[in-house]
Formats: structure tokens, C-alpha cells, sequence
């Protein structure tokens, strides 16, 4: 199986999106970062890791939103949450949130479980049946004959 591009950093206003049919190369990934260290290689990681698990769905997914936090602030402490958006075409936004010790563990999880939450949302929209249409005002329709 081949591996998926990474998510870039942003795209170009003049570059127009078309909804359904663009590849995760084309996908603007933000991540934000407050309280936290992040380099350049970080960032670079976690949009691999986004293309590796959300480009299967980028023809459904218009932008994802990365936000990584220190739970704490200021006064210290261990705990570091993830927080991930994923705004779909056609369907509701997915939101995950993760809370873990390490940076590392909160945003493999809470990509993980973003991965989870996009497959059903795009599934369910899938699965959904398709309405029948309803018949156009001025048309009888036939009563059920009589048995």
C-alpha cells in the first residue's frame, strides 16, 4: 500500500479546493501550539502523521485543525492534551481531544481516535440511503386498487 503525502502548512487562497476530488497534498493542516515546544521537525511529524491517517479521507475532509496545549499552563505539571478538528464536507466537524504525560502518547492517540471518528462519519454518510424523490405537483398518483 502506498504512504500518503503530508498535510501542508497551509494553501494559497488562489488555490482553490474542489470539494471531492483533491488529495491529501492539497489538505491545509494548521497546528497551533500554546505552552508547548514544538520545532520545525515536530510540526513536519505530525502532518506525515496526519497524511498517513486522514489521507484516505481527504476527497471528504475541506481542512484539519491540530492544537497541542500544556493542561497545566504556567504552574507546571505533566500533562499535555491534543486536540484535533477535522471539518468535513457535507457532514459535522470532528473533534477529538486526548490527555496524556507525554507530548508523543497525546497526539498518536488523539490521532488515532480522529482516524475512528472520520472512517464513521464518512461511513454513515455512505450507508445513508437515498431519498426517493417526491413525485411533481399537478401528477396524480394512482389509490392502491382493491383487492
Amino acid at each position: 500500500m502506498a504512504t500518503q503525502p503530508a498535510m501542508p502548512r497551509f494553501i494559497p487562497k488562489r488555490v482553490k479546493r474542489a470539494s471531492g476530488r483533491t488529495d491529501a497534498s492539497r489538505t491545509p493542516a494548521h497546528v497551533r501550539v500554546i505552552g508547548v515546544e514544538l520545532d520545525k521537525d515536530d510540526r513536519k511529524l505530525i502532518r506525515l502523521k496526519l497524511g498517513a491517517k486522514l489521507g484516505k479521507f481527504a476527497t471528504s475532509i475541506e481542512r484539519v485543525s491540530v492544537r497541542v496545549t500544556d493542561a497545566n499552563g504556567p504552574r507546571g505539571g505533566v500533562d499535555q492534551v491534543c486536540r484535533v478538528k477535522v471539518v468535513l464536507s457535507g457532514l459535522p466537524s470532528v473533534v477529538v481531544e486526548r490527555r496524556h504525560r507525554s507530548l508523543g502518547a497525546a497526539i498518536d492517540a488523539a490521532l488515532q481516535a480522529t482516524e475512528g471518528a472520520v472512517r464513521s462519519s464518512v461511513r454513515r454518510r455512505r450507508m445513508k440511503p437515498r431519498r426517493r424523490r417526491k413525485p411533481a405537483s399537478g401528477t396524480r398518483t394512482r389509490p392502491p386498487s382493491p383487492a
